[in-house]
């Protein structure tokens, strides 16, 4: 589904990826771990079309490559990308504080070639239903990641890509962010993780790339994420 061929990013003169390659097929979900700074954001950043090289900002430039269902999209800007099917949850959710719920959920176009109904949204996050008129400053931490999600799936992406869904939440609502995830998966979504919880993305992930200075430097899969946890977490600094 999503190709990266030798991508490579800058701020100014600093490079924050360096010919970073990757592939994700069709229903997997797939984590990128690193240690802050590693580059994983800019790297999301990237793919969504963000980071300025992709529309002729030469202080964010890039080089590289990026393919999505087999098409190149290099050089698309972040509104094409979202019509193809790729959508993105940031770290800070972007959620809209004054809007309810439903507000939210309905405010961005569903521009995606799958696009969620609202009744399906509401019975994937049937917490979502029952807070739909709750005004956004009245949410948790774990309802906002829920109605970030929520909301790109409505748009009709096809591949998520989720910056740090766990980061600050409970065990508990860090288990239903695992659940949601699993059951978005079952639908035929796609996601690419950043995670540092190496333990939550063991449970949900297929196969993981561990990002370290702008490189990718190891590909990894379950039983060993598993096996080498307490050296990951070390190396994370957790």
């Amino acid at each position: 589904m999503l190709k990266v061929d030798r991508l490579s990013a800058w701020y100014g003169e600093a490079r924050a990826l360096r010919e970073v390659s990757i592939q994700i097929d069709e229903g997997e979900i797939v984590t990128l771990v690193g240690r802050n700074g590693a580059g994983k954001t800019t790297l999301l950043r990237c793919l969504m079309g963000l980071h300025g090289g992709s529309y002729g900002n030469s202080y964010g430039k890039t080089s590289g490559t990026v393919s999505f269902l087999d098409a190149d999209i290099t050089r698309l800007g972040p509104h094409r990308r979202a019509r193809r099917g790729l959508g993105y949850v940031p770290d800070d959710r972007g959620v809209y504080a004054t809007l309810s719920v439903e507000e939210n959920l309905l405010l961005p176009p569903a521009v995606g070639p799958d696009p969620w109904p609202m009744e399906r949204v509401y019975e994937t996050f049937p917490l979502l239903r029952e807070r739909r008129r709750f005004p956004g400053t009245r949410l948790s931490g774990g309802e906002q990641q829920m109605l970030a999600l929520a909301r790109v799936l409505r748009t009709g992406a096809r591949l998520l890509l989720c910056d740090e869904p766990t980061e600050g939440l409970s065990p508990l609502i860090v288990q239903q962010i695992g659940d949601i995830l699993r059951e978005v998966k079952s639908a035929g979504v796609t996601v690419l993780l950043i995670e540092q919880n190496v333990h939550f993305a063991a449970t949900v992930a297929d196969r993981h790339y561990l990002l370290a200075e702008g490189r990718i430097v190891e590909s990894m899969d379950n039983e060993e994420v598993r096996a080498r946890e307490h050296e990951l977490l070390e190396y994370l600094g957790i």
